[in-house]
């Protein structure tokens, strides 16, 4: 009997799919098992943070080809949660935290104009963060920026990514991060508040998250990241920042200062009272960004272990502490403790513990607290008079001033029996572990000098580029009648 060629054809393809599958079979057959031992130490690693696949690794680091265990590569339910709890306690800081606290400080025909720059500043961020944010800042690349490997989330999924953590799933910590990203550039917002555009600032936002936010992450954070002492072996800068010192405070802060010199004054500033319309508005947002800070700052532990705790911990004290710091410093030079003064406290306590939280103990934290209610509330008060720049709602002597301060203490007060990733292998490789205590702040000193270079710089280059292809202030009949009507047809309050 003649068989077809189409016929011949199938057989052939059986066969060597048989063939393949046989090969596949004996591939697994030939795979090397771990031992109880190893299984054991890859589950008692999601107790303890650490590598699940450590246990597998030849004395050479390498894992024997296909040896491997149902607890590598998956995240843990436990840090998962947490993580998945502290970003939406982040983005809480921002809708609503800040945008109540930011719209109980300016006037009240203002308050929507600060709301909807808060929003307009979470949608945009959140499409460059899918787009190439969270690549730029966090995948490989130089140590200045990071590379496109996740360019519109590309491969960023449930997998935990290992140089990050072991346990939390990458597209969980994508968005944590995503959170950070939102939150930053909202708070120059409060800066050039009641006067710049809102087309201007989101354009103005967009620019700087890329010359100066997303360099700033990536050094500071990113596995091969310049700044990055903890978890890079070749940091060419051995410096610590738990929760963004560096990342969320300086950058904002200094790059506040500088633009609200560019954009000038308010009309009628310094000789009209430009006091908040509502500070039950501002009691409320200090407290909602309080509440949401533990997110930003035990979330920073990329999981819920001890250094997490010990992070919970610091910014509570820091936070209280500095908060009735800055009302006592109010009553001792004018008489009363005022309750925005217990307010911005709180929020400078909380700035200056951030770079520090998850590496300093609660004693520490103390000596914090107490030094950023002190110092921020003489910026505010003395150097803003003395120097009369417009910033409206003082994000440079609070988030510029303590966060400073904050990454500085941080080098002078780490201590690695809070924090042993001081003393873990990166850090040995790279020199850290030698200088937590000795000299560790002359290399926050470093870091502190390159974000202040980079702020300043990048945000000089986007104002001045948004100030050239647009309008950056609202008329002076506007800026008279408020933004809320002339930027958005909307009034706060019918009365």
């Amino acid at each position: 009997m003649k068989i077809s060629l189409p016929f011949q054809a199938s057989i052939w393809a059986a066969v060597v799919l048989a063939s393949a599958s046989a090969g596949s079979a004996s591939a697994v057959e030939n795979r090397p098992a771990p031992s109880i031992e190893q299984r054991l130490s890859a589950v008692e690693a999601y107790f303890s943070n650490t590598d699940p696949s450590a246990s597998l690794k030849n004395s050479d680091g390498t894992i024997p080809a296909g040896l491997t265990t149902p607890a590598v590569g998956v995240p843990g339910p436990g840090h998962n949660t947490w993580m998945m709890i502290s970003s939406a306690l982040v983005l809480f800081m921002t809708l609503p935290g800040l945008a109540i606290f930011y719209g109980g400080l300016v006037r009240r025909k203002n308050v929507l104009s600060v709301l909807a720059q808060c929003l307009g500043t979470t949608t945009m961020v959140a499409i460059i963060w899918w787009a190439v944010g969270y690549s730029l800042a966090f995948a490989p690349g130089s140590p200045f920026l990071g590379g496109l490997d996740f360019a519109f989330l590309r491969g960023v999924d449930a997998r935990p990514n290992p140089d990050y953590s072991s346990w939390v799933s990458q597209n969980v910590f994508s968005m944590f991060q995503m959170m950070f990203a939102i939150i930053t550039p909202a708070l120059i917002i409060g800066a050039v508040a009641e006067r710049m555009r809102f087309q201007a600032i989101l354009v103005f936002l967009g620019i700087w998250l890329f010359l100066v936010y997303l360099p700033v992450t990536h050094m500071a954070w990113g596995a091969d990241g310049l700044m990055n002492g903890v978890w890079n072996p070749k940091a060419g800068i051995r410096a610590i920042d738990f929760a963004g010192g560096t990342v969320v405070e300086m950058a904002s802060g200094w790059s506040s200062l500088v633009l609200c010199l560019i954009v000038g004054r308010r009309m009628g500033y310094g000789r009209e009272v430009f006091a908040p319309h509502s500070m039950v508005f501002c009691m409320v947002g200090a407290g909602l960004l309080w509440v949401g800070w533990y997110g930003f700052n035990a979330g920073s532990a990329i999981a819920s272990d001890g250094v997490a705790s010990n992070a919970f911990v610091t910014t509570t004290l820091a936070g209280a502490v500095a908060s009735g710091t800055w009302a006592f410093a109010e009553y001792l030079t004018r008489g009363k403790a005022s309750v925005l003064g217990f307010c911005s406290g709180i929020v400078s306590g909380l700035v200056a513990i951030t770079p520090a939280c998850g590496f300093v103990n609660p004693s520490g934290a103390m000596v914090i607290g107490i030094l950023g209610g002190l110092i921020p509330f003489l910026a505010v008060f003395k150097l803003k008079a003395w120097f009369k720049y417009d910033d409206s709602l003082d994000v440079f002597g609070i988030h510029g001033v303590a966060g400073t301060l904050g990454m500085l203490m941080t080098g002078l007060l780490a201590d690695a029996a809070v924090n042993p990733n001081l003393l873990g292998a990166a850090a040995q490789a790279n020199g850290l572990a030698r200088m937590v205590g000795h000299g560790l702040w002359i290399e926050q000193l470093k870091a502190m000098g390159v974000t202040f270079a980079v702020a300043v710089i990048g945000t000089t280059v986007a104002a001045y580029f948004v100030k050239a292809i647009m309008p950056v202030r609202i008329s002076p009949e506007e800026e008279h009648s408020g933004m809320d009507l002339a930027e958005h047809g909307e009034e706060g309050y019918i009365l």
